[in-house]
């Protein structure tokens, strides 16, 4: 997954970009793709407020990263159990943050959560990062970049949750990382948690998804839960230190089953996927270029 929500908050020398960040002009309306809308204003109260908001965010999730950090070093002998403990610790944190941030959401077939599977989301904002912390089961598993680890106290606390990093420098490594972490998800009884596209998108639209999720998929024959996400690119836009009252869907989908599912028909799989997220995206996140699988 993509953790650079905490990095752009603690990394100094990027907070003046992101104060200087463009805002749209006072009482820009700013529809959404439900019909439901939000007036952005302009001023500095309004920003005032969202640092604040983003302050005790980051506050919050101090203390609760250092409760869950005892936690799971009383637990090292116990590696899986640590994973269900780091998702406690999302489902808390999570919601914590979303409450602080304030943002209307509206969550859509939400029985489909309950399922094992493989989870998908895309990804546009930070704020995509507490609502997987949210909305993800017990028993799932992320998988991180291997620096991961020196992001400040997310990241030792992602490393003590006994979730999974790759190293996406060196692609033979990272294939057998995502084998081996096929192997943990089946051995285990695990779910998964990913982000198709690999990174997050600067302009909120859809890019094409990479094949790790479709290598485990074929793996492991887990069904695939889309969950789609509206409304954060606007909520929360890179590089910014503010929050803005806009509506958020998440919407999961039905399971795609992958029984049977071959190898050699891996990018018809990836293009039927990333074309149910375009039926379900609103136009503002609707990629420019058609094309589902990315190549390279």
């Amino acid at each position: 997954m993509d953790h650079s929500l905490l990095s752009s908050l603690l990394r100094s020398r990027r907070l003046e970009s992101c104060l200087e960040a463009g805002f749209p002009s006072p009482g820009t309306e700013e529809p959404e793709e439900d019909g439901r809308a939000f007036v952005d204003e302009d001023g500095w109260t309004t920003v005032a407020v969202s640092v604040l908001r983003i302050v005790a965010c980051f506050l919050t999730m101090m203390v609760t990263t250092f409760v869950w950090a005892v936690v799971m070093i009383l637990m090292l002998p116990w590696p899986y159990e640590r994973i269900r403990q780091g998702n406690l610790y999302g489902h808390v944190t999570g919601r914590l943050m979303m409450w602080i941030l304030g943002n209307p959401i509206k969550i859509e077939g939400s029985e489909f959560s309950d399922t094992r599977a493989i989870f998908i989301c895309n990804h546009a904002s930070p704020i995509d990062i507490f609502l997987v912390m949210w909305l993800t089961p017990i028993g799932t598993v992320g998988i991180a970049k291997k620096e991961i680890i020196w992001y400040p106290l997310f990241g030792q606390l992602y490393v003590l949750a006994n979730h999974l990093r790759i190293d996406r420098s060196n692609p033979s490594a990272a294939i057998e990382s995502l084998k081996e972490a096929g192997h943990a998800i089946v051995n285990h009884n695990l779910s998964l948690i990913m982000f198709p596209e690999g990174t997050r998108s600067r302009s909120g639209r859809l890019l094409p998804f990479k094949k790790g999720f479709m290598h485990i998929a074929l793996q492991t024959q887990l069904p695939i839960v889309p969950m789609i996400f509206t409304g954060t690119h606007l909520a929360w836009r890179k590089n910014s230190l503010r929050v803005r009252p806009a509506p958020i869907t998440v919407k999961y989908l039905p399971p795609i089953e992958t029984d049977g599912w071959k190898a050699e028909n891996m990018n018809e799989y990836i293009e039927m996927i990333h074309s149910l997220y375009v039926e379900h995206l609103p136009e503002s996140q609707k990629p420019l270029i058609s094309g589902g699988a990315d190549f390279c």
